[in-house]
């Protein structure tokens, strides 16, 4: 490839092929300086691994695309950006690490074990409450609800509120990709929302401490929570949006996956015992993390080449999840592939915190649906998608039909 080409990453290629886009770029340009995100885009799965475990390589201020307005829009999104510099996983690696040491305290194995049954009680709850008779709308009526009532759930908050914290976290993800300005506005006002909603029930944790994440965080006497005390309703924000999009995101883009493959879902339920290999095998073919942006704070080496401080760099896990260096046939959807050494939640000391909790739910969940909905088959033509330029897209709707009640 010359050095005059170039890739689009924001080009409908790029999120409706993704796959293909990244073997190509992966084939041809593994290294690859890009003037779109002004850094170097990372491809092959030995590199983005070594990057992501590289402690030289820090994640850059949480303002995405805040950043990148024009100097005049900039005050409008001031409280916005004011927030975000809060969230622990997009500040310094020290408050990352502290928010780790925190939640490790809440999310022992012991824990998510006891949160199995509410997990298997809201799956229920959700099933029985379809709307559409013989059909269900798995994003709406299963995967957003069920991933918010449980994260909801761990900060101690009301059922009631469900609906609303799905709206405010949709309404978040403008903070992270491509967005019109009314999109960015429409976030801000509820980021604003989301935290005054967090502020009393803090409050009242600072006077009254139950077991709940919320009580986790202000009982904190050190680090930075101790130092920053508005830094506990941003990273309640933060644990609201990351936790439910994470999981709701396995939930639909692995059951399509499993429509697609209709012989895979087959020996899953022949094998029921291949459960955990077979949420290992969505997450490498459809993980919640398309790319992590990192930046050098001194000198670094990675794929052979020297970079200096202040270098930006895209890991992208999708393409190394895809990698064939590392995986047989890596675009075929394999339930029983082992080993499965995916990046699908980052590695290193930016890793998703959650993990344990997702692959629990997403396990109750898989299992309720194929146990009560034999012979699960789609209700749709085509998947219905939403394109998150760039690199992405999530699913809209996801139809099934759904057997009569005896």
């Amino acid at each position: 490839m010359s050095s005059e080409e170039t890739y689009d990453f924001f080009a409908p290629e790029a999120v409706w092929n993704s796959d293909s886009f990244l073997h190509r770029v992966r084939a041809q340009s593994p290294v690859y300086w890009s003037p779109q995100f002004h850094g170097w885009v990372l491809t092959r799965y030995a590199d983005v691994l070594a990057a992501s475990r590289e402690r030289r390589l820090v994640s850059p201020p949480g303002t995405g695309w805040l950043d990148r307005l024009p100097a005049e829009l900039k005050p409008r999104f001031q409280p916005a950006r004011d927030a975000l510099r809060l969230w622990a996983g997009l500040s310094s690696e020290q408050d990352h690490l502290d928010f780790q040491r925190a939640l490790k305290k809440y999310f022992t194995p012991a824990q998510v074990d006891r949160l199995r049954p509410r997990v298997q009680r809201f799956t229920d709850e959700l099933l029985e409450a379809a709307r559409t008779p013989g059909e269900l709308e798995v994003v709406g009526e299963l995967a957003r609800p069920l991933s918010a009532s449980v994260i909801g759930e761990l900060l101690g908050l009301p059922v009631a509120d469900r609906e609303l914290l799905l709206r405010w976290s949709t309404d978040l993800q403008s903070f992270f990709q491509h967005a019109d300005l009314e999109s960015l506005h429409r976030g801000q006002r509820s980021l604003l929302e989301m935290q005054d909603y967090m502020r009393p029930l803090v409050d009242e944790r600072r006077r009254a401490p139950r077991e709940d994440l919320v009580s986790v965080l202000v009982s904190q006497e050190e680090g930075f929570f101790a130092r920053e005390p508005e830094a506990v309703v941003a990273n309640c924000v933060t644990l609201l949006f990351s936790g439910h999009e994470t999981t709701s995101r396995l939930i639909s883009s692995g059951l399509l996956l499993l429509l697609e493959n209709p012989e895979q879902q087959a020996l899953l339920r022949d094998r029921p015992e291949l459960m955990p290999s077979a949420i290992e095998e969505m997450l490498r073919c459809a993980g919640p993390t398309v790319a992590m942006i990192r930046v050098s704070r001194e000198p670094v080496e990675l794929a052979g080449q020297r970079f200096s401080a202040g270098e930006s760099f895209v890991l992208v896990y999708k393409a190394a999840n895809r990698d064939p260096e590392v995986f047989a046939e890596p675009d075929r959807f394999d339930i029983t592939r082992q080993p499965n050494r995916h990046l699908a939640f980052g590695m290193g000391p930016f890793a998703c915190l959650g993990t344990a909790l997702t692959r629990m739910e997403a396990e109750v969940c898989f299992q309720t649906l194929l146990r009560r909905l034999p012979g699960l088959r789609p209700a749709f033509e085509t998947p219905d998608w939403k394109p998150l330029p760039p690199l992405n897209r999530s699913l809209r709707s996801l139809r099934v039909a759904v057997p009569p009640r005896a």
